[in-house]
């Protein structure tokens, strides 16, 4: 086997010293993949591809023509559109479909010499908890193959996990590359709405959804972000203020900060002991070492996964709208018109929880319901994001457990959508209000399993959400 490398500077190091070449790394994670096929993490590995990209890769290193991310070696949620490859996000209704185009995200990391291995598993069209709603076959966790990765980007973060990718893309909707990240020990990064182009991201719910990178360290994760991020003319909600540059993320923290607990996420009956221990210890080693720890109300915390759920799964009725068996993808054969061409294609070819989604989504926006749920909801949504934005005009962030507990059993939560949908009570906050957040791996439960602590921070601080990762955290 060859070696496992955890960081990018770790793979541009032992390249310079003729350690290891990139076409030996390239054969290293494919000889992993296949030893680790049970996790069932990747639908498609581009081996013949990524071994001549290697290669060509090796040469541009040798001339010292090679891009910044060059040894990047990255998986893509199967729902990242990238040109003239398979594109399923997971669900049967898509059929053989291959992306006509990459994605802006990605193709700006393409720019820079990261190299694709391959698509990774995740529920389908990116929803759910667990990775078990994928069409392909549920994700196992590394860690413990009896136990769920998370998700929705379970296979994303399973890969970064088991070595069988440097990194890994997702999209988090409602903590689908946070909440992984946690069960699976990563840094998992959602930023900023809008500070990543959605341009080839397959759309779940529009006004949530974000691409981030999952790694094993928080300068990879910037790394990534730096590269992916910044205005995009092709997506109309993209911001236009100025990124900053890797610059301003190398400077370090030079004044205490003020760090603000939610009182509710932390005293709620849900919350595993240890992991509540955990968020106190760090509270107190914090406050050792200079910084202002304070604890803040919130008393919004049980309305956040319902007007979540509402929201998402409204927009995802009008997003799923277009999977029809016309165009391209899945088609129900012997059909007698087009009613039945469409009840039967989309009944076929979407599983049970994207349906029940759809008829959720359906049923807030329906002629005398809207008024009740949907406008509420979104009300109930400004409601929070004020709430939030005074409580960071006081903190620098944040801080809260990513998920209520550790990686639970497959299959342990599946039949039961309401108990699934608490998984994500702490992460589905920032998409609620589009402010970046971070999950960092922080410790081991006496289980043994991996958990995170989840930091949120104001609008457009992303740099300085991954500084404050990187120094007070040391990770």
């Amino acid at each position: 086997m060859k070696p496992i490398y955890r960081t990018l500077h770790a793979v541009q190091e032992a390249r310079r010293q003729d350690e290891i070449s990139f076409a030996a790394l390239a054969e290293g994670y494919l000889e992993r993949i296949e030893a680790r096929r049970s996790l069932n993490a990747y639908l498609d590995v581009y081996a013949d591809e990524l071994l001549a990209q290697a290669r060509a890769l090796d040469d541009r290193w040798t001339r010292g023509e090679a891009g910044p991310l060059a040894g990047m070696f990255l998986g893509i949620k199967d729902v990242i559109c990238y040109a003239r490859h398979p594109l399923r996000a997971s669900s049967k209704i898509l059929g053989n479909f291959r992306s006509l185009f990459t994605a802006t995200a990605l193709e700006r990391l393409l720019a820079q010499d990261a190299l694709v291995i391959g698509s990774l598993n995740c529920d389908e069209f990116a929803m759910g908890s667990s990775n078990e709603n994928s069409a392909f076959g549920p994700v196992r966790n590394p860690l413990d193959e009896e136990r769920v990765p998370g998700g929705s980007s379970g296979g994303s973060a399973a890969a970064v996990a088991a070595g069988l990718c440097l990194a890994a893309l997702g999209s988090d909707t409602g903590g689908s590359v946070r909440q992984p990240a946690a069960l699976c020990g990563l840094v998992g990064f959602k930023p900023t709405y809008g500070r990543v182009s959605r341009y080839g991201l397959i759309a779940y719910a529009s006004s949530f959804d974000q691409i981030g990178p999952l790694t094993h360290t928080v300068d990879d994760a910037a790394r990534l972000f730096l590269a992916m991020g910044g205005a995009d003319e092709r997506d109309n909600t993209s911001a236009t203020c100025p990124l900053e540059s890797w610059a301003d993320y190398e400077q370090p923290l030079t004044e205490p900060l003020h760090v603000g607990i939610l009182r509710e996420a932390v005293e709620t009956e849900g919350l595993d002991p240890e992991i509540r221990q955990a968020v106190l210890d760090t509270a107190a080693r914090l406050e050792s070492q200079g910084h202002r720890i304070e604890w803040l109300e919130f008393p919004y915390l049980e309305y956040l996964i319902p007007a979540y759920y509402v929201l998402t799964t409204a927009e995802a009725s009008s997003n799923l709208a277009r999977y029809d068996g016309v165009r391209y993808g899945y088609r129900a054969d012997g059909v007698q018109n087009l009613e039945d061409l469409y009840t039967r294609t989309r009944s076929e070819g979407f599983g049970p929880e994207v349906k029940r989604r759809i008829a959720l989504g359906t049923f807030v926006l329906s002629a005398g319901y809207k008024d009740a749920y949907y406008r509420k909801a979104q009300q109930v949504r400004r409601i929070i994001y004020d709430a939030t934005r005074q409580l960071l005009k006081r903190c620098d962030v944040l801080l809260t457990p990513t998920t209520p507990t550790t990686a639970f059993r497959l299959g342990e939560k599946i039949d039961d959508p309401i108990a699934m949908y608490l998984s994500d009570v702490y992460t589905v906050h920032a998409n609620l209000v589009g402010m970046p957040a971070v999950s960092l791996p922080v410790g081991r439960h006496s289980n043994g399993l991996p958990y995170g602590l989840h930091l949120l921070a104001d609008s457009f601080a992303d740099v300085r959400l991954l500084r404050i990762s990187r120094d007070i955290f040391g990770l």
